[in-house]
């Protein structure tokens, strides 16, 4: 399935036609890029706005893309790049709004399923910093190698290294705390 996913995205990418190599990696990567711009913004939909602009992005400079396996990592870099753009300009954080409807009305079924503790730890990843939440997401949650997050975010290995160590460490001190509830 991931060869022909592959060749699908070479095909396109080598023909050099937009709209074939955003068809194709929107079939193949449109979900966990969904997830992974979920992971900056507490918003599905404003997820979803981010990765159908990335999509309009990949879509306006896929003449520069000449390696079709790179793609799907500009496309990443793109969603990051967007989040944190966003996130700075304060577009994102619902948090902070006082909200006009009752959350369990514009809740998503997968949002449901999460568990309190899925929770808790979603708001600790959020609660980092942009590069170390970056580098976690792109390390564990799209099992990206060192290397590659490197090249996606444009620091070096090392950094790379730094942020995910210290991420890993500020996660593990949010999630020793006592949560506040009572029982």
């Amino acid at each position: 399935m991931a060869s022909e996913h592959i060749a699908a995205v070479s095909a396109a990418a080598d023909s050099l036609a937009p709209d074939s190599l955003v068809a194709e990696l929107f079939a193949s990567e449109a979900r966990s890029l969904v997830r992974l711009a979920a992971i900056f913004c507490d918003d599905r939909e404003a997820a979803e706005d981010l990765v159908q602009e990335a999509f309009v992005r990949l879509h306006r400079s896929a003449h520069r893309i000449h390696d079709p396996g790179r793609a799907p990592a500009f496309l990443r870099s793109i969603v990051i790049n967007l989040a944190k753009d966003a996130n700075r300009r304060g577009l994102m954080s619902l948090r902070h709004r006082p909200s006009m409807v009752q959350p369990s009305s514009v809740e998503h079924v997968e949002a449901d399923a999460i568990d309190a503790t899925d929770r808790e730890m979603l708001d600790a990843v959020r609660s980092l910093p942009e590069r170390q939440r970056a580098c976690l997401a792109l390390r564990f949650y799209s099992e990206m190698s060192e290397s590659e997050i490197a090249e996606a975010l444009g620091i070096s290995k090392n950094s790379v290294k730094t942020h995910c160590r210290r991420g890993l460490a500020a996660l593990e001190t949010a999630m020793s705390q006592p949560s506040g509830r009572s029982t």
